[in-house]
């Protein structure tokens, strides 16, 4: 097993970042803390345990706990029509013929619903969902005065969408009839002892704040400062120390310093699959992206907004959590937070790195049936940030003897496309190297209908469902 520091290092060697934080939590046992860099360049403020960062959509996960403790007091039920329990916010169908959203498919992405409002907020800084600090927030209730758009069936397709969980915090302030900030702090943040975390900028955080920065042609820059409107989809600010302490509860059944959050039935059902478009792809649990890492279940989200970054993964199973902080991201995945609690999860759970190279045979012969072009569906407003990387739509086809897959986009290495490895597990599995990107090894399973016939892409990082449009024999 290696040392934890140099595994971090290594990372930061080719992700760098102004700040981070780090916390292993192994189930009992007091958690391992790494911090390293600045909180501020300023002031030259170091980072330290209990520096406050922005935990970005990781606040999804805290989102969904409170759901949870609604359904365990019998105050929701999962599948009923998210409708029956929101007051000043309307959920508009694009067909009156479908069915209704219900608090499940908000809690796996598959409501439908719009990932921006309007094309408008395509052209606004962080798509619309967040105002400069020094302007007030507006309620939901005005901030989708039109009603919330739903543009695809719910239950038919994955699409990541913030407005999915700000609704999802309306739900919870209607039913309890409490603020969902005082509602997390009583409810969630108290009893786990987190008493440094908040969902707003409040006296419990602001004080320690880490500054947050974007990477330029000149290093890093502060990034622009604002308070996200969307608040249950991302807007609450943490230490190291405390999310570590939510890891820990999440690892111990819902139990945390001074009380239990949770049922461990409960948790332990966030973890399943909610949603699987296919069988050998994970789906997604309760809030949670499921993964697997050398044969081990994991669980976990990470969490991006201008200058901060962030990763949970929970190994249920085995008892290990990795937490990850940073204050350095230009509104992109792209960043250390991932990598870093890849390698650590790796290394705590003594899994080797993986590789697409593992010398299984390409089967050439087989190529045919796969090449093609595969669309994300129609509405350009739901995910449009997938949408903007890919054209739209990805391409599976033969380069330079290679079989590859890429995007309808005029950059270069996504247009061109990357290798697409074979996998002994199935004909249909194959792997695609994403380090690059800090993503580490992508497996793409391909879907057949009843007759044989390739008809669809998936992918086990999200579980989103490409549709194959035109066949290539080329």
């Amino acid at each position: 097993m290696a040392s934890p520091e140099r595994l971090i290092d290594q990372v930061l060697a080719r992700w760098p970042s102004v700040g981070l934080a780090v916390a292993i939590v192994r189930d009992g046992q007091p958690a391992d803390f790494h911090t390293r860099g600045l909180a501020d360049i300023e002031t030259h403020t170091a980072t330290r345990e209990d520096t406050v960062f922005r935990i970005a959509s990781v606040t999804k996960t805290i989102t969904a706990i409170a759901l949870m403790q609604l359904l365990e007091q019998g105050l929701v039920d999962l599948d009923a029509p998210a409708q029956e329990y929101l007051r000043g916010i309307r959920l508009v169908p694009a067909e009156p013929g479908w069915r209704p959203a219900t608090l499940r498919h908000l809690l796996t992405h598959t409501a439908g619903v719009r990932g921006v409002r309007t094309p408008r907020d395509l052209l606004r800084p962080v798509m619309g969902w967040g105002v400069p600090v020094a302007q007030p927030l507006p309620p939901l209730s005005e901030y989708y005065n039109d009603g919330l758009r739903i543009d695809i069936e719910p239950g038919t397709r994955w699409a990541y969408s913030n407005h999915g969980f700000a609704v999802l915090g309306q739900v919870v302030e209607d039913i309890s009839g409490v603020p969902l900030d005082r509602y997390m702090r009583e409810r969630i943040f108290d009893p786990l002892g987190m008493a440094s975390t908040d969902l707003v900028r409040s006296a419990r955080v602001r004080w320690r704040l880490a500054t947050g920065y974007e990477m330029r042609s000149h290093g890093p820059k502060k990034a622009v400062d604002r308070e996200i409107i969307v608040r249950g989809a991302g807007s609450v600010y943490s230490t190291i120390q405390d999310m570590a302490r939510l890891a820990a509860a999440l690892l111990a059944g819902g139990v945390g310093e001074h009380g239990a959050i949770l049922k461990p039935d409960t948790v332990a059902s966030m973890y399943e699959p909610h949603y699987q478009p296919d069988p050998r792809i994970p789906g997604m649990g309760v809030a949670f992206f499921r993964g697997e890492v050398g044969g081990h279940r994991t669980a976990g989200h990470d969490g991006i907004w201008s200058g901060f970054l962030s990763d949970l993964v929970v190994a249920p199973d085995d008892g290990v959590a990795i937490v990850v902080l940073g204050n350095t991201g230009n509104f992109n995945p792209r960043g250390a937070p991932v990598p870093v609690a890849n390698a650590l999860l790796r290394n705590a759970l003594d899994v080797p790195d993986d590789d697409t190279h593992d010398g299984v045979p390409a089967r050439p012969w087989t190529w045919g049936a796969y090449c093609g072009r595969y669309s994300m569906g129609t509405g350009w407003l739901t995910d449009p940030q997938s949408r903007a990387a890919l054209g739209g739509e990805v391409r599976v086809g033969v380069r330079d003897g290679q079989l590859r897959i890429g995007g309808r986009t005029p950059v270069p290495a996504i247009r061109r496309g990357v290798r697409m490895h074979a996998d002994a597990s199935d004909p249909d599995v194959f792997r695609i190297d994403l380090t690059g990107l800090g993503v580490g090894n992508l497996k793409l399973v391909f879907g057949r209908d009843e007759t044989g016939q390739v008809t669809a892409l998936y992918a086990d990082l999200v579980p989103m469902t490409f549709y194959k449009r035109e066949i290539s024999h080329a």
